[in-house]
């Protein structure tokens, strides 16, 4: 079963042109109320389109694009530009160790992270950035409501093959400046700018190298952090996880590691951290059991009030 985001599923359903997108929100919230609560927006969306007839199934041809590619497909076929190239990281799962590489490719529909690993590693020393690869017979899963290209055992990578090309990339930096006011749940490409109002202690737990997964056993520890930002218009909670946290307080692994075991010294980051001002690019979700909106957050930057005033400036 594949997994449509909720940005594209509300897409691919007004583009029929059997509903209007403003009716789309108003039956969404009906069925939700219809259902007592019971359903997500995703699973109000989706009985939504079996209502209209509206065809949810993937494309039925070999090559897609990038935005075609949803988490839960086998046997991919996808061509991008190499945008980005990431270290290859060694790992330890039991008496075993391994190897874990990645890179970001894309094209004009978006990126997406092919994944490498143990033995598909060495590849990576033949691919450098701006190449064009060819990805055959990959599956596509989600990692923190982000899409990942893994190749698996039948998966293969072509080198700049013959005959194919990318004209351009949309990147995923390429993000929308919105008021915190105006998210909707399901919109990703999205940035909000802000100041930080309030922190909460980091949430330290246990996951699978390869999966990504919690576990209770073995694994390598990671974390998260929520801070509640404000931008004048409204106040969103924002979830960072682990390389988002160690970008937002400038810290290493070894030093939240430090904080787990001493965690009245976190008290000191918090109070740094408070009235900072951020840029956030990621993504809006529906936190259905606290029935919010929350921002989960791809990446983060500092403000410049420079930029800001620039940016103001144009505007005007």
């Amino acid at each position: 079963m594949f997994k449509i985001p909720l940005a594209d599923l509300k897409e691919k359903i007004v583009s029929t042109g059997k509903i209007s997108a403003e009716e789309l929100e108003t039956k969404i919230k009906d069925k939700i109320n219809e259902l007592s609560g019971l359903i997500s927006e995703d699973g109000a969306a989706h009985i939504i389109a079996n209502e209209l007839g509206v065809d949810m199934t993937p494309p039925d041809k070999g090559k897609l694009k990038i935005k075609e590619i949803y988490a839960g497909m086998k046997g991919v076929i996808t061509v991008g530009k190499v945008v980005q190239k990431y270290e290859v990281r060694e790992f330890a799962k039991g008496e075993s160790t391994g190897k874990v590489g990645s890179l970001l490719i894309g094209d004009e529909t978006g990126t997406i992270r092919v994944v490498f690993w143990n033995d598909q590693v060495s590849q990576l020393q033949d691919i450098n950035e701006d190449d064009i690869i060819l990805v055959n017979n990959a599956y596509a899963r989600e990692n923190r409501n982000n899409r990942e290209l893994h190749l698996g055992e039948r998966g293969s990578v072509d080198i700049n093959p013959k005959g194919e090309k990318v004209e351009s990339v949309r990147k995923g930096t390429e993000f929308q400046r919105k008021m915190i006011k105006d998210l909707s749940a399901g919109e990703t490409g999205v940035e909000v700018m802000g100041t930080v109002v309030q922190v909460f202690d980091p949430r330290y737990f246990m996951v699978d190298v390869e999966t990504g997964k919690r576990v209770q056993d073995g694994g390598v520890l990671s974390y998260v952090t929520n801070a509640v930002v404000d931008d004048g218009s409204g106040t969103v909670r924002c979830v960072f996880w682990k390389n988002q946290t160690n970008h937002l307080l400038t810290k290493s692994d070894e030093e939240m590691g430090m904080y787990k075991e001493q965690p009245g010294k976190f008290e000191d980051v918090k109070t740094d951290l408070l009235g900072e001002q951020f840029r956030l690019m990621g993504k809006v979700v529906r936190n259905d059991m606290f029935d919010r909106l929350e921002f989960s957050v791809q990446m983060v930057e500092k403000a410049d009030p420079e930029k800001e005033l620039k940016r103001l400036e144009k505007d005007e």
